[in-house]
């Protein structure tokens, strides 16, 4: 990212035969409502293709027709793959020649990476994800597992940063992945500033289970939906298992089950990535000490934050704060 803040950040989009239409979409949208304190836009997104040529999406009967060719992935800041269904590299796991060139060269001269949903198969057929962590819709597990078996991939989260390389998964975890790149880019108030204008959560963190289809029970106002509100509410206070289950006027081990149906985890897990959340808000938008931070988030101690940043997200505290307060 191109730290100049009277400069917008390029976004090139790669669109190729079988284009997602929705994740084609979502980068305009969410990166155009990323705004400065003077209302005008920090990125400019456009469109390229092989050849300029229009391409057909999976669906919906229209065709899209690309701003450029290839030409922009040489200049961009920013390249994104959209999802793909169908084509070659979610079916015999090649791409054309001249967008593996002009992918690696974008990356190698700097350009950060991304990709939404199956785009991933366009950058693993392209052998930029080999020996890396990488995110897709838990859907195609088993057709990307087999096409692309050098890339970790993670179908259970809904995306990796990876630094350079960005990868999420399918349709909606797009808009999370924009969002965090928003996010690492300009801090919490302007991500936070774009959902609001896209009517949309400001955050869902990259961790979070995909919702995987599983049986889920019918609501009926018996969920835990209540209780994780309840939780949310009093984040710096200690909360036990019981306690949850309790307000949810359950037993400990119904609790239990009904809380990992609804949310993909356990309680415990999901109080801390709550914890976890709250503290990288106010590490980006205060300048509270960590040992208020920590109470605040309900860890404890600095000690404790600490450690969990390390564990969760990969750097100290300190470190996190720096990389989102700009001069």
């Amino acid at each position: 990212m191109r730290k100049n803040q009277a400069m917008t950040h390029s976004v090139a989009m790669l669109a190729l035969d079988g284009v997602v239409g929705f994740d084609l979409g979502v980068p305009p949208q969410v990166f155009g409502a990323a705004r400065d304190a003077d209302n005008k836009p920090l990125y400019t997104v456009t469109t390229c293709g092989l050849s300029g040529l229009p391409v057909r999406p999976e669906r919906g009967g229209f065709v899209v027709v690309p701003d450029n060719d290839l030409a922009p992935l040489a200049t961009t800041d920013t390249v994104l793959v959209p999802g793909v269904s169908g084509g070659p590299t979610m079916t015999d796991g090649t791409v054309a020649a001249e967008v593996a060139e002009a992918l690696h060269a974008a990356r190698e001269r700097g350009a950060r990476i991304m990709s939404i949903c199956t785009g991933a198969s366009v950058l693993a057929a392209a052998g930029m994800l080999d020996g890396r962590r990488a995110a897709s819709h838990w859907a195609w597990a088993k057709r990307l597992g087999r096409l692309y078996p050098r890339v970790e991939w993670d179908f259970e989260v809904l995306f990796v940063d990876d630094g350079d390389v960005l990868t999420s998964a399918g349709v909606a975890a797009g808009v999370d992945l924009c969002l965090h790149v928003v996010r690492r880019d300009h801090g919490s108030a302007v991500a936070n500033q774009a959902a609001r204008r896209c009517v949309m959560p400001a955050w869902r963190d990259g961790g979070q289970a995909q919702y995987i289809e599983r049986p889920i029970p019918a609501a009926h106002g018996s969920g835990t939906e209540t209780t994780r509100a309840w939780a949310l509410s009093r984040l710096a206070e200690p909360i036990s298992l019981g306690e949850l289950a309790g307000h949810a006027r359950m037993s400990v081990r119904t609790f239990t089950r009904r809380f990992r149906d609804e949310t993909g985890m356990s309680s415990q897990k999901w109080l801390l990535q709550q914890r976890m959340a709250h503290a990288r808000l106010l590490l980006e938008s205060t300048d509270l000490s960590m040992e208020v931070v920590a109470r605040r988030s309900g860890l404890g101690s600095s000690t404790a934050l600490r450690q969990h940043f390390q564990h969760s997200v990969g750097v100290a505290p300190s470190a996190y704060r720096r990389a989102f307060r700009h001069p």
